[in-house]
């Protein structure tokens, strides 16, 4: 092969050429954040084409497939639950893929070239002088991706950032090259990281913070999930006078980089990845946090099973797992997933964090929710779990549940005493509802 060079000219296609190569029954996997211009291309083809399997891991950009009147045109299956797919995911209009224990345990599918994809959309910045372009704040799996489609086909976004690690694809991995369309969106103005507007933060958060801030040591490798309750905990100042934290997630939650460029964050400590931050994603923070993360050597950006390892977590000397849930019951039995049958989340690696934890010899796995639901009128802690509810974490290894309240400690708890630690931090107007229906009482 001649010069990176004569390979990237060669190859650069319009977007809509690139959609007219799908063809019915095809397989297109589109990656964490879709390529703007490539599904709006694909998706001025729906009337042309028939059962075309898409998958995205979490739908953040509404093309009009999701509405009712597509599903002849595309067969959709996403990893994630967004609000953007709410209205499809109710309507049974989709397919969601439940996840497992660890990448590396049960891959999906089509990493494993077990299902056969014909084409891998991704976005990538442009190549720097040694041919290499970045995936930018989301690494995720789409290194792997890229190895096993039969035709990946990048939209080079020049606001990329680059971060070390593993985050990068060379451009000779790479069949075909599209310009980027514009989405209109500032990257660091978009919301929450589950996709929902950013609200002013409830005056219970920082009730919760403090609980939760008890348990962090100086030292301590923390991992911080998805949520509205753990995405504000940060900047409520539950790290602000800890010293010399690591982080070891999925992503990092708002208020993160911020830390890191304060020096409370610096993976001293660690015994995995010392003096890094590593996670999959990065972001959840502003424009200008974000362009400071770029080129950083603190950030590693590595493929989603190395961070979702327990053999890994479990070197370190203090962990910490701190994640949203929606509800619990009175024996402990967590739910992150679903309200009832309603599917509004994923676990995602939740259930690993919490079982490294407690491989850790000072480790905790702490689960946070609001008191209530509904303005008040609804308790999260239940005598059970409504019919068809999904439990993310088993009692048996169920570990601390915080509310505004305070935290409810259940290790080693028997049924009794677990019910009797979290109606203490349940709602006060609530408590007494509680008791008259515990059975363990």
């Amino acid at each position: 092969m001649g010069d990176w060079r004569d390979h990237y000219a060669e190859r650069h296609r319009e977007t809509d050429e690139v959609a007219d190569m799908v063809s019915d029954g095809d397989h297109v996997i589109l990656s964490v954040r879709e390529p703007f211009g490539l599904c709006l291309a694909l998706a001025a083809r729906a009337d042309e084409l028939r059962d075309v399997h898409l998958f995205t891991l979490a739908p953040s950009y509404d093309f009009g497939w999701y509405e009712e009147g597509f599903q002849d045109n595309f067969d959709i299956t996403i990893g994630y639950p967004t609000a953007i797919a709410a209205e499809a995911i109710a309507a049974d209009r989709l397919d969601i893929y439940p996840g497992a224990l660890s990448p590396s345990l049960a891959p999906l599918g089509y990493v494993t070239g077990e299902i056969p994809t014909d084409f891998y959309f991704v976005e990538v910045s442009p190549p720097d002088e040694h041919g290499y372009c970045s995936f930018g704040v989301a690494l995720w799996d789409k290194r792997q991706m890229a190895k096993v489609a039969k035709t990946v086909v990048a939209e080079v976004t020049e606001n990329l950032i680059r971060t070390h690690g593993e985050n990068y694809i060379h451009v000779s991995e790479i069949d075909y090259f599209v310009d980027h369309v514009p989405t209109g969106r500032t990257p660091g103005q978009s919301g929450t990281l589950a996709g929902r507007p950013v609200k002013a933060p409830e005056p219970y958060l920082a009730d919760i913070a403090e609980h939760v801030g008890r348990y962090v040591e100086d030292g301590a490798t923390l991992q911080i999930g998805v949520g509205r309750t753990t995405e504000a905990l940060v900047k409520l100042g539950m790290l602000d006078d800890r010293r010399d934290l690591g982080f070891h997630s999925e992503l990092t939650v708002p208020g993160i980089i911020s830390l890191v460029r304060r020096g409370v964050i610096n993976g001293s400590r660690k015994r995995t990845y010392p003096g890094k931050v590593v996670a999959t994603s990065v972001g959840g923070g502003s424009l200008e946090e974000i362009q400071w993360a770029d080129g950083n050597p603190l950030f590693e950006l590595l493929e989603a099973p190395k961070i979702m390892d327990v053999r890994v977590i479990a070197q370190e000397e203090r962990f910490v797992a701190i994640n949203n849930v929606l509800s619990v019951d009175l024996t402990g039995q967590v739910a992150a997933e679903s309200l009832g049958s309603r599917l509004v989340g994923q676990a995602g690696g939740q259930l690993i964090f919490v079982v490294a934890s407690w491989h850790v010899p000072r480790g905790h796995s702490i689960q946070v929710l609001p008191s209530t639901a509904v303005g008040g009128t609804q308790s999260r802690i239940v005598p059970r779990h409504p019919e068809g509810t999904v439990v993310t974490t088993p009692r048996n290894i169920v570990d601390k549940i915080v509310t505004e309240y305070g935290v409810a400690e259940l290790k080693g708890r028997t049924l009794r005493q677990r019910a009797e630690a979290l109606i203490a931090i349940a709602h006060p107007d609530h408590r007494d509802a509680l008791r008259a229906s515990a059975q363990y009482l």
